[in-house]
């Protein structure tokens, strides 16, 4: 295969160390392979910089293991062009696997032109960690309805029968009135606005319970759990949305889209960028998306002829 690279370098990664392997390809020179050890501490990776340049490397090819592979990734930033592996190329390693032997088939892959996984600016992974964090406490937040709704249900309260929203005003004010003390279906009831108000008859039906002091108690905690919650996504949607300011356009784009809204498309813009020069072609990028269906026919369960 033709030797793409003359000095580069490949780089395993670990929590605590990494090795890397500088691959030299002189023509008319027999192959060289320096490796050498380094911690994954600040100091040390000063050094292993150092030794790069020292080394003359004109490229660097860093696997991608769990989050290990930023703080390496954080100090060669704008000193070498990087290359991200996939880790799925290290199977193909013959043999008994070591750190040494991982670094040098990097480094090999790497001198025949091995392909990178996609890594975005630093503006887009920090856009990509704020849309993350907001997914992670959508997802709190419907953990604590859900036990808000087993809480009114251990309760014999039928809220969720006739409110389509139990966390809707109507459904905030009566939990309100019922942790304040309150408990007659008729008080309950008289909490209902908007549209629910035509429905009170309905109301007073689903809230006659068995209310306790417990109940009261869990439902207070989570409606504080829920109020904190709801705080921390206005918060970082705020701060999503002054981020996202100089990509008004693509949004607008995005947006264009039936079904697509906002969120949507800040998650499209923060998980892919908006430099599509980064794919080959639309497949390729579909594919990194996670939206290209898998084919997975199992040949135990073929048709029986006939």
């Amino acid at each position: 295969m033709e030797v793409v690279y003359r000095r580069c370098c490949g780089i395993d990664v670990h929590k605590n160390s990494i090795t890397a392997c500088v691959l030299v390809n002189e023509p008319g020179k027999q192959r060289e392979a320096r490796e050498k050890e380094f911690r994954t501490y600040w100091s040390d990776l000063q050094k292993l910089k150092l030794w790069l340049y020292a080394s003359k490397v004109k490229q660097v090819a860093i696997e991608s293991t769990g989050v290990y592979w930023k703080p390496v990734w954080n100090v060669l930033d704008g000193h070498f062009p990087l290359l991200l592996t996939n880790p799925y190329h290290m199977r193909n390693i013959p043999g008994q696997k070591t750190d040494q032997k991982d670094s040098e088939w990097i480094s090999d892959l790497l001198a025949h032109g091995l392909r990178a996984s996609f890594v975005p600016p630093w503006p887009v992974q920090e856009l990509r960690d704020l849309t993350r964090y907001r997914t992670k406490l959508t997802g709190e937040h419907n953990r604590v309805h859900n036990r808000i709704v087993k809480i009114l249900e251990d309760a014999n309260l039928k809220l969720g029968s006739v409110a389509s929203d139990i966390l809707g005003v109507t459904g905030r004010r009566i939990i309100a009135a019922i942790i304040a003390g309150q408990e007659h279906p008729d008080w309950l009831a008289d909490k209902a606005c908007g549209t629910l108000r035509n429905k009170r008859d309905q109301l007073r039906l689903v809230l006659k319970g068995r209310i306790t002091s417990h109940h009261r108690y869990m439902l207070g905690e989570l409606m504080e759990d829920l109020r904190r919650i709801e705080e921390k996504i206005s918060r970082l949607e705020q701060e999503i949305a002054e981020r996202m300011k100089p990509h008004a356009g693509a949004i607008g784009r995005l947006m264009t889209i039936p079904g697509l809204k906002l969120i949507t498309a800040w998650t499209i813009i923060a998980q892919m960028g908006t430099d599509m020069s980064a794919f080959p072609d639309a497949a390729h990028a579909a594919s990194w998306a996670g939206l290209v269906p898998g084919n997975n026919l199992s040949r135990n369960f073929l048709p029986l002829p006939g």
